[in-house]
């Protein structure tokens, strides 16, 4: 499947470049607020601005590096998956990374919706074909979303479940990360609520059985967004 991804279209030479730029850019941020502490004598918000930097901007390196180990496997620009652990299987309905390379800013926020919801569905009918050949139906499908809601994912076979705690201290850890990423999605300046964040589960085989569904729902999306 051929990844139309801004960032894996590029050059290996331009890939490393963005993120030359990205890390210096992070801490030159990060030496004018420490500069301002330092005259200050206060350094809360330094304390403060170093892990929101990281969490930003570790998207831009850590997800292409993990999909070059194949620890992270990309179903369609938009949706990813990690590597099968004891009969479950992770997936990701995108990254602050992967919504600055792929959504087109030319969308309204309506549009915008539309589309990620589209890439997931076509990531989730690609992962569901490919899982298929695998002959492991009994395999556990596990992901978060602020994009889907309850309602449309039981009709494609998931179930909401309670989030673990480690999951939410992820989610409060990135919360500008995710601020970020809501905000590209909306088209506007939007601040995520955590608790709109639901946990989805599902068996491989009950998402095999809601293919004809998935694939009736893409195409009803995308005759929305040629509108």
């Amino acid at each position: 499947m051929k990844l139309n991804h801004g960032f894996y279209l590029k050059s290996n030479k331009e890939q490393v470049w963005i993120q030359v730029k990205i890390g210096i850019v992070s801490i030159l941020l990060l030496l004018l607020v420490f500069l301002i502490c330092w005259k200050t004598s206060f350094f809360l918000p330094l304390i403060i601005c170093i892990p929101i930097t990281i969490s930003i901007i570790a998207p831009f390196f850590d997800v292409p590096a993990l999909k070059r180990t194949g620890d992270l496997v990309y179903y369609s620009p938009l949706f990813l998956a990690e590597k099968t652990k004891k009969g479950k299987m992770i997936i990701h309905g995108g990254t602050l990374f992967d919504y600055v390379f792929v959504i087109d800013r030319k969308m309204n926020g309506r549009k915008r919706m539309n589309f990620i919801l589209q890439q997931y569905l076509e990531g989730l009918d690609h992962m569901i074909n490919h899982l298929e050949k695998e002959e492991i139906e009994k395999l556990t499908i596990r992901g978060s979303s602020y994009i889907m809601n309850e309602r449309t994912a039981q009709k494609l076979g998931f179930q909401v479940v309670q989030t673990d705690f480690l999951q939410k201290c992820i989610l409060v850890y990135n919360y500008f990360n995710l601020l970020f990423s809501y905000s590209l999605a909306k088209g506007k300046w939007t601040w995520p609520k955590l608790g709109d964040t639901k946990t989805f589960e599902a068996k491989l085989d009950e998402l095999i059985e809601r293919r004809v569904y998935i694939n009736t729902l893409v195409k009803k999306i995308k005759n929305r967004n040629v509108v």
